[in-house]
């Protein structure tokens, strides 16, 4: 079963754990002292802040997958847009390691799809600010072009 995902970056960390533990009646199940993630079953999705020095506001949306054929069968349906789809294996990302394509929508958004393989103690080797997909460069996220302006030193 597939699992909406969505990041959004946020200027006040504390204030937002705060706004959204009240608004799911749930506390993170990540806490971090510049991220924090829920996990819930209802709705089902992967709620996922960070302040990080990116701009605030919405910083992507994905589909969480549970295993490597329900990812496969995502990259499929991406390939079939005609679009640049951006492929990383076992990448380490908001301190999980996974598995993930990314794409972008006709708006802007990017969208990763992807399958976490284990969590790990680090946002992924990133200085703050930096971008967790490969080779960042101004207003692109992995060679996918982002929505407002990149954060000093990096994107998304």
């Amino acid at each position: 079963m597939k699992r909406l995902h969505v990041h959004v970056a946020v200027d006040d960390l504390a204030a937002s754990i705060k706004f959204y533990s009240t608004m799911f009646a749930a506390e993170p199940s990540v806490l971090k002292s510049d991220y924090a993630k829920w996990m819930l079953d209802d709705p089902r999705v992967n709620f996922a802040i960070s302040a990080r020095g990116a701009a605030p506001g919405l910083n992507h949306l994905g589909v969480q997958v549970e295993n490597a054929d329900e990812l496969a069968e995502m990259d499929a349906r991406l390939r079939k847009l005609d679009a640049e789809v951006v492929e990383e294996m076992g990448t380490a990302c908001c301190y999980a390691r996974s598995d993930k394509y990314w794409a972008t929508d006709p708006t802007g958004i990017a969208w990763e799809t992807y399958h976490t393989l284990d969590s790990i103690p680090v946002f992924g080797g990133q200085a703050a600010g930096e971008c967790c997909v490969p080779e960042p460069v101004a207003g692109v996220c992995g060679g996918i072009p982002v929505k407002g302006k990149p954060a000093a030193g990096g994107c998304c």
